[in-house]
């Protein structure tokens, strides 16, 4: 009796070690999934796309919980307010598809160091914009992840 309660023991506290391990390869896949599907849009002529990228984590704000953030980096010549048009098809919400000017290659609004890879930091920058998305999850364990702390 004794000895199964130490095996049913052991079990448990390994499911529970490898659920906090997994999800925060389980955010990442999440996030990835966001950015995923930006990149699938097909472009428009006169539309490049440069980059991409996503995050997991606490991106604004202060407090906790998980944000998920995808983004595309494009040039164009079109104007931003033509790239909204473009883009407003595809927004399910305020969060999603949101276009802006990019300037460099850190992305600003975001906690933390996120860059897109494919500029150099002294890179002067004409007709590039960023397109972001954020996205929630209904993975209930999400939050076991310490970068959303």
């Amino acid at each position: 009796m004794k000895k199964t309660f130490i095996i049913i023991l052991i079990i448990a506290v390994v499911a529970l070690v490898l659920l906090v391990v997994s999800t925060p390869f389980i955010n990442n896949y999440i996030a990835y999934s966001i950015k995923k599907d930006l990149v699938k849009v097909s472009l428009p002529d006169k539309i490049e796309l440069i980059d991409d990228l996503s995050s997991a984590g606490k991106l604004i704000g202060n407090g906790n919980g998980m944000q998920f953030f995808g983004a595309i980096l494009i040039k164009s010549e079109l104007t931003l307010e033509e790239l909204n048009h473009f883009y407003s098809k595809y927004r399910e919400n305020e969060w999603s598809y949101i276009v802006e000017k990019q300037v460099s290659n850190n992305i600003d609004f975001l906690n933390g160091n996120l860059k897109f890879k494919a500029l150099k930091a002294d890179e002067k920058l004409i007709n590039y914009y960023i397109v972001y998305t954020w996205g929630s999850s209904n993975y209930p364990l999400s939050d076991l992840d310490i970068r959303g702390h």
